[in-house]
């Protein structure tokens, strides 16, 4: 029975692996496909054509694409998290009136989905003279990064013993030094989980980078690869779309490759007391 089991279990994980990693492997396989290939169903790379990838940077500045799709992101990151983790020392260690409702309200924020925010944000981007511009990109999407940053932060900081603060208050520190010398060192698994998700979310985001870009130069990868065209369905560069989706993903799999022990630390900081 208990091989049965066993066996069941392995099962299941195979086929929630191959559900999750078939469109991805499919994508790669289409990749090297053209013409009239990719109209037929292939489950194995027949020969590695590279046209498709050539032609992703030949076709549009696919290359500045991404590299405004970093910018970008690295950029929301670093803000979301020194704004995260202050904001979360804040919430999570001083006791002031409304905090409890203030930290509703930032969740609350999270909450609205991007299209009923999105008439206000282009007024906004717009009066400050952001529109088509990387800035204006990096402020929409702090609207998406930043409340659940501060809120995973504070959950995080409120698990940290009052002890460790309280002595460095002894020998002198001030608020300021407990956070960057005390606490951000002891965060730094939550802070490496919170700063992919939040990654993750501003590199894959699509309405707001459409709307409030104009120009290609300025657009990042998700509008980029939704915008190339076709007159028909059976002349849109497929095969261009399929291997620019497979370059726009290789970061995100090398990021979670490369902190992936951090990220299991992060997700389950917190989880065993005692």
């Amino acid at each position: 029975m208990k091989i049965l089991s066993r066996i069941g279990f392995w099962l299941l994980v195979v086929a929630i692996g191959v559900f999750a990693l078939f469109p991805l492997y499919y994508a790669i396989v289409s990749s090297f496909r053209s013409g009239a290939q990719l109209f037929t169903v292939a489950y194995w790379p027949e020969r590695f054509d590279l046209s498709n990838y050539i032609a992703v940077f030949d076709r549009q500045p696919f290359g500045q694409n991404i590299l405004n799709s970093i910018l970008v992101a690295g950029t929301v990151v670093a803000i979301s998290l020194g704004l995260g983790m202050t904001a979360a020392y804040a919430f999570g260690r001083i006791a002031f009136r409304g905090r409890a409702l203030l930290l509703m309200t930032i969740l609350a924020v999270s909450m609205f989905p991007q299209v009923a925010v999105l008439s206000g944000m282009f007024e906004l981007i717009r009066s400050l003279g952001l529109y088509n511009t990387l800035p204006g990109l990096i402020l929409a999407n702090l609207m998406l990064t930043l409340p659940f940053t501060i809120w995973v932060l504070t959950t995080f900081m409120r698990e940290l013993p009052k002890e460790i603060e309280e002595a460095a208050y002894v020998d002198g520190a001030t608020p300021w030094i407990v956070v960057r010398r005390v606490f951000l060192p002891l965060m730094a698994p939550a802070a490496v989980t919170t700063g992919l998700l939040a990654f993750i979310v501003a590199w894959n985001e699509f309405l707001f980078a459409l709307t409030f870009t104009l120009t290609n130069e300025r657009r990042t990868v998700p509008p980029a690869i939704a915008l190339m065209t076709g007159s028909t369905a059976y002349e849109l560069p497929w095969g261009t779309i399929m291997a620019a989706s497979v370059i726009v993903t290789v970061p995100i799999i090398a990021l979670v490759l490369a902190f992936q022990r951090k990220i299991v630390a992060g997700l389950t900081a917190g989880a065993v007391k005692g």
